[in-house]
């Protein structure tokens, strides 16, 4: 993927998104050290960065393919996203979500016009129920994080972020699925000047450290953590971009996480997800080398569930 690609893939969704919101704190940068650039994609349509890569993704297919509709599985934010996107764009979405799905999530999707599958609460049963649904409707299915066009669309918040501040030393996103970590480490190589990579990442999930580490995608025994949205594993797609463009992927802990989602609400007065503290928390860690750096830091997402707060 290069950089023409991302240059288009923006200019494409431009219509279907916002430009979100650059935001600094002055006590943030005195905890951190350095200097904070916080991407807002929180303020995203559907409140998460995935609203990018859903529209890339179906604005890519053939008029065939539209007519036959696009199917996901997904218990959380790209089952949004893709629900909005292909209201839009007036395409049928099918979306497949496991039956322990919370349930103002499904009524989110439901919400969105997307038309909600349940299944078994296992990868097996998602992946069974969106085949039939590729078989019997003929639609066309799209992986959350694993596709060139989600991809692409999602490294489109960072090229946004170094429009606006172009002498970043380092943009730092969590790592969940790959998809938002691999297009910002794209943009970030295209687009900045000298900008580095850091991925955060739960200890709870941490299958894309090791994965990094072992030079093959890893999986997770367990997925313990609060950081909801980052419990789904790296794919073929994205992980040799991750290899070739991350520097370094930094783990965090749920206490840790926690901690920077609070300082978050408290000092930015935003309402952002656990998934997106997750890169606030990996800056604090990371304190001793990004001391006076620019640092852009990409808040993922804001569609958390008040009435379960951690604090």
């Amino acid at each position: 993927m290069d950089k023409q690609q991302l240059i288009d893939c923006h200019e494409r969704i431009k219509p279907f998104i916002h430009n979100t919101p650059v935001l600094t704190s002055r006590l943030l940068n005195e905890i951190s050290d350095a200097n904070l650039y916080f991407k807002c994609e929180n303020f995203q349509r559907m409140g998460a960065f995935k609203m990018r890569g859903a529209a890339n993704a179906i604005m890519q297919l053939t008029h065939e393919q539209k007519k036959n509709g696009v199917v996901t599985h997904s218990s959380g934010n790209f089952a949004q996203a893709l629900s909005l996107s292909a209201k839009s764009l007036g395409v049928k979405a099918y979306i497949v979500m496991p039956s322990s799905a919370p349930q103002v999530k499904k009524e989110a999707v439901k919400g969105y016009g997307g038309i909600l599958v349940e299944c078994e609460p296992n990868l097996a049963a998602r992946e069974l129920a969106s085949d039939q649904i590729v078989q019997q409707h003929g639609a066309t299915f799209i992986h959350p994080s694993n596709d060139d066009h989600v991809i692409l669309g999602q490294g489109t918040a960072c090229k946004e972020l170094l429009e606006l501040q172009p002498d970043l030393d380092y943009v730092v996103a969590p790592v969940g699925g790959g998809g938002l970590i691999a297009g910002t480490a794209l943009s970030a190589h295209y687009f900045g000047n000298h900008c580095k990579t850091i991925g955060g990442e739960p200890f709870e999930v941490d299958d894309a450290y090791r994965s990094l580490h072992s030079g093959k995608i890893e999986t997770n025994s367990s997925t313990n953590t609060i950081a909801d949205g980052l419990k789904t594993q790296l794919g073929d797609r994205n992980f040799p971009i991750i290899q070739k463009h991350v520097q370094e992927i930094v783990r965090v802990t749920e206490e840790e996480i926690i901690a920077a989602m609070r300082l978050i609400w408290e000092r930015l007065k935003i309402v952002c997800e656990p998934s997106s503290a997750v890169a606030f928390a990996a800056v604090i860690k990371r304190k001793e080398k990004l001391r006076d750096k620019k640092v852009g830091i990409i808040i993922s997402g804001g569609n958390v569930d008040i009435s379960h707060l951690p604090f």
